[in-house]
């Protein structure tokens, strides 16, 4: 099994052993919700009514489910591993490490706090630099929203924005010299319920 998933991280890119891959999957499977196999058992018996009088399924997961927290655990495992340093960012961008501190400061970076230390999602940084228009999409998000809200949207397919010959994602489209306005307007609605 340990060759098996090597191959699998190596061919994804990830810069960790099968042993540092599992122990980051443990520490991030603790830091999730427990699961919640029967949600009706966290309503009275009178919300239950309402909430199944309007068609919602109130039953535990079933044998052939997914797993949804193991979604979870795999796009977190991923953002984590693949983030930045503070001093890898500033390699990156060829500039002093208190430089990038500054833009997480003022916003124009995303980051978050890992052990006292900064991590930066790489999805925004390219081979020239910072993602084009990134500015204007972080100024746009709201502040409640997590690094992996941020990072599935970024990277997550949206009809509205054309790369191709199909639908881009919002980095994909930023790349392709795309109106950030779009992607911010988007960014904006993000935790909004439809």
């Amino acid at each position: 099994m340990t060759m098996a998933l090597e191959s699998v991280l190596a061919k994804a890119g990830l810069r960790v052993t099968a042993d540092e891959f599992l122990t980051l999957v443990e520490d991030v499977a603790r830091r999730l919700a427990p699961p919640h196999p029967e949600p009706a058992a966290y309503f009275t018996p009178d919300q239950r009514e309402a909430l199944t009088d309007v068609g919602l399924d109130l039953g535990g997961l079933r044998e052939d489910d997914f797993e949804p927290r193991a979604r979870e655990l795999a796009a977190r495992t991923v953002l984590f591993d693949s983030a930045l340093t503070v001093g890898e960012a500033a390699a990156v961008l060829d500039v002093d490490t208190s430089r990038i501190r500054h833009r997480l400061a003022a916003g124009r970076l995303a980051g978050w706090k890992d052990r006292g230390s900064w991590r930066l999602p790489a999805w925004q940084f390219t081979d020239a630099g910072v993602l084009p228009g990134l500015e204007a999409v972080l100024a746009a998000m709201p502040e409640d929203q997590p690094p992996l809200v941020l990072a599935g949207f970024m990277t997550t397919p949206q009809e509205d924005l054309p790369v191709g010959d199909g639908p881009g994602t919002p980095r994909e489209w930023l790349l392709a010299g795309g109106d950030p306005k779009r992607v911010a307007a988007q960014a904006s609605m993000l935790g909004t319920p439809i």
